[in-house]
């Protein structure tokens, strides 16, 4: 079968020792391209040094919007591309975006260090996948997100919206500024979202799992990880009624056009570099 992407995982919160047994199962289950995704300068720095201690592993950065406290400045950003520079394996700007949940920081702070980090992947060329989450109940925040986003010209280089969850129409607007959504396991229990991936395009479509260690879950064997990719791409197929192969080719080549030849598919063997 055709290999599985995950676009976004944050395997940089594991211990070292855990993460060839995490990267075994991902082979698998035929999941052999996975995405760090940074959340602070030095959640970066470690996703940049797994990316090039195993082959398969790739590296986004950036300053998560829960982390966005101060504004984005000069120093700041040099750090961020001089990092970007330091390796091959950095493919895109993650995990940047805006929250407007109780406790976040101030919403002008999270979009100032947000337009900072687009203009970084634009100087870069560098796509950015984002994240967006509404205050509750208020999906009308996705749209400053998207207002933001086009601003910025994220046409010049694309995107991809991280665990979406939302509407068609929230989805078409997306589509509407060239950019994908991204599929994660609450597809494998919301009918409403069931609902609308089914009527999705293949081609706007990646796929991830935004692993992270779930402590709250006793059993270690039910933690999310990137063989979970697997679920997600049957699920697809399932809705669509058409192959497994077919998600898997069509969700991995998305991915790998959005990231412009930047990666490399391994040979299912081995992760090691």
């Amino acid at each position: 079968m055709t290999i599985l992407a995950d676009a976004h995982t944050h395997l940089d919160q594991f211990p070292n020792k855990d993460i060839p047994g995490i990267l075994q199962r991902a082979w698998d289950a035929e999941v052999g391209f996975i995405i760090i995704a940074g959340v602070t300068e030095a959640s970066s720095q470690r996703g940049v040094a797994l990316a090039e201690q195993y082959e398969g592993v790739y590296a986004g950065i950036g300053i998560h919007p829960e982390e966005a406290r101060v504004p984005l400045d000069g120093n700041t950003y040099q750090k961020l591309k001089t990092l970007a520079h330091s390796s091959s394996k950095v493919v895109c700007l993650s995990e940047v975006g805006l929250d407007f949940a109780p406790g976040m920081p101030p919403i002008d702070i999270q979009e100032q260090v947000l337009r900072q980090e687009v203009r970084l992947a634009r100087e870069l060329g560098l796509p950015v996948i984002f994240h967006s989450r509404e205050f509750p109940d208020r999906l009308s925040d996705h749209q400053r997100i998207l207002e933001v986003l086009k601003e910025e010209r994220i046409e010049e280089v694309g995107a991809a919206w991280h665990y979406f969850q939302w509407s068609k129409d929230m989805a078409e607007a997306c589509f509407d500024l060239g950019m994908h959504v991204s599929i994660a396991k609450p597809l494998l229990r919301l009918p409403d979202l069931q609902a609308v991936v089914k009527d999705l395009p293949l081609e706007r479509l990646v796929l991830e799992t935004d692993t992270y260690p779930q402590t709250f879950k006793r059993n270690r064997a039910r933690w999310t990880e990137p063989k979970d990719v697997l679920d997600i791409a049957t699920a697809i197929a399932q809705l669509k009624g058409i192959s497994l192969e077919q998600v898997a080719e069509v969700t991995t080549g998305n991915l790998l056009r959005l990231l412009k030849g930047r990666v490399v598919l391994p040979a299912p063997a081995g992760q090691s570099t």
